[in-house]
């Protein structure tokens, strides 16, 4: 899920949540009636100037006179006027600014606190680093209109329309560039607009923003992921028929326009950005389809190699299908304790009373790959390539990760024009939209986001709405973690330039990249054991974990935690190489091959690959445990995803699963990790490692601990798969 808008902030990127309630209020709120004085002319010159934050040194605002006002204008932001309360204490509507002063009493830096009804104070320090202050954004007014649309069924679909104050008289004529979403459309505005894509909204298009069918104020019936299907008759519908239905009452009904639409999104909006391309509505001359959800049974949202992701699946079903409008879970418990404690999703659902919800009804009846999620996929109907096409996703997507790399796997094959494009950079969901240069502790040393939006998504759409020069690649941009560099490739996994290797996993906990001898590791062993007890699963990040979207929850960079929280714990087994002595790069899709065996009948499969810092690496990174791409397999589904079977208790199988791509370097010094585990938890509910038919009404008796080794021999090489430069 990515939400942009709907009730929450529509953009973070400086000091302040540009929310549409306070756009809209800045000429008529006060801040809790606060007496304003007047400062001499002199004293307030002493705050203009710029000044940067502590923190994100790419986030800037300024401070300037207009007049006899002093306003703040935050980059991405619009600007507030500030009003004395005393000599260095100055307000505007939901913001205070203090300013702070040096030894020799010259203005050197200030604290913001912004305030939003409800939600907790954003506190921000900057520095000054500049005596010049001045107007920051160029940003267009927009003018919004809403329009409810009637598409071939009947049903009446909500838009709201923003176009550059004018145009629609002036002879300016105009692109569409449209994002339809199930999160709501009260939150646009001009202000909104200008903040989240500043560099689409000040080229200026006509931007549609539309509630899909049964969601906040479109009427219908709302479907989750709802399955495209033959368009035999009017009432054969999906994401695709509304969508073309929407771009012929636009190209009929809005004036000025080019005749040329673009779509793009993230998340939800990004499958409904993909749908936009089959069938494609003559008119659809680019789309951008960002971390979409794809397939989510096979590794998005809902289940990943047939693990069901149950906090997830549990807050989001609730949150969409609860109600017309979105419906947050918050729970104060700490979810580790309330999964474990209802046994399994059957026992969680109950107690929430959400069991009769569409989408947890199929969760507790079709745990498997059913014609149901069979049908919900969209890579299968990515049969031809009907529009250009700019997938873009983040390495360390919480979310979505399959989608944007499984959609240009099923696409490039058939791009005959060289017209599919895919961005890969360092970010978490959705990540690319704030101005910052980190992702929790890490830091990536430019806006990284930034860099995309301006070189990449940008002139993207300015070439195929608007016929401009200015975009320049021609295959995939991906950012190298380790090094932080932007790489491009023709094509991915890059070939040209790299080679085939190998990670071995060795039974005495080793890792080395030439395959194991017949006697096993250094100790002569064949395999390395575990007891994995569902009693006391393995947390898949600290705790307490709050609810997906609760309050202070950490899920957004959970993958980017040190993972020495979980790597000293005796029910899993970590295999690490000696200290590098030089740059190891892992590039492409990195694929695991597990000989592994257990004493149940079923069991699951998490294998994580780790940077490890050095000791003496600077803090916050000093032995740091980074996870660069991991991925969990159920075991029952080794044979086939929609016919699961019982593991033979013993047997030495093979598992074979994708962890995902990755563009990394190992730095000389650092040393590589493998960890293996049987349990996520909660994320992924426990499997009880006793075959049952329906691992969601799994009974209590069947949860049992049990032993579970990992092989490391000639016979059974376990090992990673990636590419690396030759």
């Amino acid at each position: 899920m990515m939400r942009i808008g709907g009730g929450c902030a529509v953009v973070l990127t400086g000091w302040m949540v540009a929310s549409a309630a306070v756009i809209g209020a800045q000429g008529t709120q006060t801040a809790e009636k606060t007496q304003a004085i007047a400062l001499p002319a002199g004293r307030v010159n002493e705050f203009v100037g710029q000044y940067r934050d502590t923190t994100e040194p790419d986030v800037v605002s300024s401070v300037y006179r207009d007049g006899d006002k002093l306003f703040i204008e935050g980059a991405r932001e619009p600007r507030f006027e500030l009003q004395a309360e005393s000599v260095d204490h100055f307000f505007a509507p939901r913001l205070r600014v203090v300013f702070s002063r040096d030894a020799t009493g010259k203005v050197s830096g200030l604290t913001l606190t912004f305030s939003e009804r409800g939600e907790q104070d954003i506190v921000k320090k900057e520095e000054r680093f500049s005596d010049v202050g001045g107007r920051l954004n160029q940003f267009r007014e927009y003018a919004r209109s809403e329009a409810m649309i009637p598409v071939r069924d009947g049903v009446k679909l909500h838009v709201v329309i923003l176009r550059p104050v004018g145009s629609e008289t002036s002879g300016e004529v105009l692109p569409f560039l449209m994002q339809r979403t199930p999160y709501g459309t009260s939150w646009v505005s001009s202000a909104a607009v200008n903040g989240s894509k500043p560099e689409l909204a000040t080229s200026g298009y006509i931007f549609v923003f539309g509630d899909i069918r049964g969601r906040y104020e479109s009427e219908g019936k709302f479907v989750m992921n709802r399955a495209i299907v033959a368009h035999t008759t009017k009432n054969d519908v999906d994401e695709t028929t509304d969508t073309r239905d929407t771009i012929d009452w636009l190209l009929q009904n809005v004036r000025n326009n080019n005749g040329k639409v673009g779509v793009l999104g993230v998340s939800y909006p990004g499958f409904l950005a993909m749908s936009a391309g089959i069938d494609a509505h003559p008119a659809v001359k680019a789309i951008s389809p960002q971390a979409p959800m794809t397939n989510v049974w096979m590794g998005d949202d809902f289940f990943h190699n047939g693990a069901f992701r149950e906090t997830y699946g549990f807050d989001y079903v609730q949150q969409l299908e609860a109600q017309k409008t979105d419906a947050r879970v918050d729970s104060k418990e700490d979810t580790f304790d309330f999964f474990l404690h209802n046994v399994n999703f059957a026992g969680a659902a109950d107690a929430a009373k959400m069991e009769k919800l569409p989408t947890a009804k199929v969760f507790l009846t079709q745990p498997t790959y059913t014609k149901f999620w069979q049908d919900m996929a969209v890579e299968k109907h990515l049969t031809k390539v009907e529009v250009p096409t700019l997938e873009v996703g983040g390495w360390w997507d919480q979310e979505d990760m399959w989608g944007t790399q499984a959609e240009y796997a099923a696409l490039k094959p058939h791009d005959t024009k060289d017209e599919v494009f895919m961005v890969l950079g360092p970010w978490n969901h959705g990540g690319w939209g704030p101005t910052t240069r980190h992702l929790g502790v890490l830091d990536f040393g430019a806006a990284t986001g930034d860099q995309y939006r301006k070189t990449i998504e940008a002139p993207f759409f300015e070439k195929y709405l608007k016929g401009r020069a200015g975009f320049d690649l021609t295959g995939v941009a991906s950012f190298r973690t380790g090094v932080n560099t932007w790489e491009r490739y023709e094509a991915w996994p890059p070939k040209q330039g790299f080679k085939e290797a190998k990670l071995y996993l060795t039974a005495d906990g080793g890792l080395e990249m030439q395959a194991p001898p017949a006697a096993g590791g250094v100790s002569g062993k064949a395999a390395v054991s575990y007891v994995a007890n569902p009693a006391k699963p393995v947390p898949y990040r600290n705790r307490p974990i709050q609810s997906t979207y609760g309050d202070g929850s950490k899920w957004r960079t959970w993958l980017v935690e040190d993972q020495k929280f979980v790597s000293g714990r005796k029910d899993l087994v970590n295999f690490s190489s000696p200290v590098l002595e030089k740059d190891v790069t892992v590039t492409g899709d990195v694929v695991a091959d597990l000989f592994a065996s257990t004493t149940g009948t079923d069991g699951d499969f998490v294998v994580k690959l780790i940077d490890v810092y050095p000791d003496d690496a600077p803090p916050p990174m000093t032995g740091y445990q980074l996870m660069i791409v991991d991925e969990i397999f159920r075991g029952r589904y080794q044979k086939s995803f929609e016919t699961p079977e019982a593991v033979t208790p013993g047997k030495v199988t093979e598992y074979r699963w994708s962890l995902h791509g990755a563009d990394h370097t190992f730095l000389k010094g650092h040393r590589m990790m493998v960890e293996v585990q049987s349990s996520w938890f909660p994320l992924y509910d426990r499997n009880p490692q006793t075959f049952v038919p329906n691992i969601m009404t799994a009974p209590k008796g069947a949860y049992a601990g049990q032993t579970i080794s990992i092989y490391g021999s000639e016979k059974y090489p376990s090992h990673l798969e990636f590419s690396t430069p030759e």
